[in-house]
């Protein structure tokens, strides 16, 4: 493949992370993990209270990681748990920070029950000038048929 893939995701708890790094070894593109400047506290009632609050107030947190040469991607996979629905307040900041117009964007998420609400809808509402493929679900860190859904997914969508 001909086409420079990056693979941008927010992982909380590391589910997000491993379906990105899975991605990743199969479409040889490069993994940037989303860091937010302030770490979300340990404590998951602590992070439940804070993001209920940033997503309703819809703060975007400052990010710790930058990517200089974003222009240089033709297809960028973003990744993010499902927070109340949506994706996670680090994933608004990364999607506003950089213009990815004209770029394919390739939703994906992990969630715990919540299937993916309207996380691809929102990635499309922050990447209006951007082609959006068919996303990408899984539970917690997927099963043991999750990374044949995954290598599926990316055939179906014709990354792999």
């Amino acid at each position: 493949m001909d086409k420079k893939i990056l693979i941008a995701y927010y992982s909380y708890s590391g589910n997000t992370g491993e379906i990105a790094s899975f991605i990743q070894k199969h479409t040889e593109g490069t993994l940037f993990e989303i860091i937010p400047v302030i770490p979300y506290p340990l404590g998951y009632n602590e992070t439940v209270k804070l993001t209920k609050l940033e997503i309703k107030a819809g703060i975007k947190p400052e990010l710790k990681t930058k990517i200089n040469n974003v222009e240089s991607y033709d297809t960028i996979f973003i990744g993010s748990p499902n927070w109340w629905s949506t994706i996670a307040p680090p994933i608004a900041s990364f999607l506003s920070e950089y213009d990815l117009s004209g770029k394919i964007i390739i939703p994906f998420c992990t969630h715990g029950g919540g299937g993916h609400g309207s996380i691809f809808r929102d990635i499309a509402l922050l990447c209006p000038h951007s082609d959006i493929l068919n996303g990408f679900e899984v539970f917690g860190k997927g099963n043991s048929t999750g990374s044949d859904k995954i290598l599926s997914w990316l055939n179906e969508i014709g990354i792999n």
